[in-house]
């Protein structure tokens, strides 16, 4: 622990207080009595929303005299690498620094019963579900979202001291100077494993390697604590490199925890709960999609453990209002309905379509999707992008995110990728001007259509240029 001098508050310096978790790190520094700070460049929401929230102040450039205020730590951001003009001035002037995981694992888990949602899919809402379902169920829980949750002011809070800490537990790469995983340094008491597929191959050679990491994970975990692992998929070979108990969710027959899926109506998708082969509980979901079940049985299952009774549970997932980018309704203009979802790596491009078709039966989809992710942007996922993209009516493909440092032979081939469409029946084109998707949105999309945008970034301003378009309609 920071010890100042005096009787001030300590002072942190957020560098990189932009990226999602580290704004939400910084909520939980302010909570916690620390004076703070933080730089970034510019911003877009809904991250600039949440750092100008935090009521701080924040430098709109990286800067060496952003860390002239005197700070008696910074905490790096993992986008932050040596170059960086803060990074430089910390190694130069000896200030004491950290990882994001590194201050979370001092100053707020080590006295907690961490609650760590891991999984290539899924964990920004299965970790928001979670801590709305104990916080309804009574439990006053501590969390921290990578995403804005809608449920609570902001994306993280302490909560009651000894009240059970949930977090989003990311198996990215920790800081330029720490190559594990996130995840490793959240000692956690209840693991929860939604799923394991390759993914991040700028830091993971192979998909061996992600499941290293994970074994990782599960031998910090004591002997008293819990591995809830999904049933249906990779997560579930991880049984064998556990010293906890364990426990499964899904909708196999073996699973501890099991899903029946009912239907979809009212703007909710229903599903019985059993558990230990007896009915447990009837949900009512808000989210659409088996993958959206998949996370209400993970978030159930902790919620259980931690002593929440299947009534109080079945209430509060009634009124789950989700997290910002996750099936989102940003627009809806002469009734056309525009969808934000973060989805980027195929299996939850097929997943998000799939529950899009759930919510909006009967109705054209035309989905736009964004190239950004550090392996989207290759062609490592090819084929299964354009297996992903079939369920659609029309692909609109954006420009690769900085396209430039990819060379020409592992980029994707979107023109392969739209004609492989074709020979399926799907309409579709690609283009490297934003602005032009737009106008093809604009022109084309009809009455009664869902247009659903797949990014995890900022669109290049897709979002603000369909707003404009159609602002007159809207006033």
């Amino acid at each position: 622990m920071i010890q100042p001098s005096g009787t001030r508050k300590p002072r942190v310096h957020f560098s990189g207080i932009g990226g999602t978790a580290m704004v939400a790190g910084a909520r939980l520094a302010i909570e916690a009595g620390w004076e703070v700070r933080g730089s970034d460049n510019p911003l877009y929401p809904p991250t600039a929303e949440m750092v100008q929230a935090l009521g701080v102040p924040v430098a709109t450039h990286y800067a060496a005299e952003n860390l002239d205020w005197g700070p008696d730590l910074v905490v790096i951001g993992n986008v932050l690498s040596r170059g960086n003009p803060e990074v430089e001035a910390a190694l130069d002037r000896g200030l004491h620094y950290l990882s994001l995981p590194e201050w979370l694992k001092d100053n707020v888990l080590r006295q907690r019963c961490p609650v760590v949602i891991c999984g290539t899919h899924g964990k920004t809402t299965t970790t928001a579900l979670t801590a709305h379902l104990l916080d309804r169920c009574g439990r006053s829980p501590g969390f921290l979202v990578g995403g804005r949750p809608l449920d609570f002011l902001h994306p993280a809070r302490l909560g009651a001291p000894g009240a059970p800490f949930v977090i989003e537990g990311d198996e990215y790469d920790t800081a330029f100077f720490d190559k594990r995983a996130k995840f490793l340094h959240y000692l956690p008491h209840i693991a929860v494993v939604t799923s394991i597929e390759f993914d991040h191959g700028d830091i993971y050679a192979s998909l061996d390697e992600i499941h290293l990491a994970f074994q990782r994970l599960l031998r910090q975990i004591p002997q008293s604590g819990r591995l809830i692992a999904c049933a249906d998929n990779a997560a579930l070979a991880l049984k064998e490199h556990a010293y906890c108990q364990i426990e499964t969710y899904g909708f196999a027959e073996h699973a501890d925890w099991r899903g029946e899926s009912g239907d979809a109506r009212g703007g909710c998708q229903r599903m019985a709960v059993f558990h230990g082969g007896q009915p447990w509980a009837e949900l009512e979901c808000t989210m659409t999609g088996q993958h959206n079940l998949h996370n209400t049985l993970a978030a159930v299952a902790v919620a259980a453990r931690l002593g929440a009774s299947p009534d109080a549970v079945a209430e509060a997932v009634r009124s789950f209002k989700g997290v910002r980018r996750r099936m989102e309704v940003f627009l809806e203009a002469q009734d056309i309905t525009f969808v934000d979802d973060f989805a980027h790596h195929p299996t939850a491009v097929r997943e998000t379509i799939a529950a899009a078709r759930i919510r909006w039966p009967g109705r054209r989809l035309r989905v736009v999707f964004e190239p950004r992710s550090n392996t989207t942007v290759t062609n490592e996922f090819q084929e299964e992008l354009s297996n992903a993209f079939r369920a659609a009516d029309e692909v609109l493909l954006g420009p690769i995110y900085r396209a430039e440092r990819i060379p020409d032979a592992k980029r994707l081939d979107r023109h392969a990728l739209i004609q492989a469409l074709h020979q399926h029946g799907v309409r579709g084109m690609y283009s490297d001007e934003v602005a032009a998707i737009a106008q093809h949105l604009v022109t084309a999309a009809r009455h009664h259509d869902v247009v659903l945008i797949l990014s995890n970034g900022a669109f290049g301003g897709l979002y603000a240029i369909l707003r404009d378009a159609y602002r007159e309609d809207r006033e």
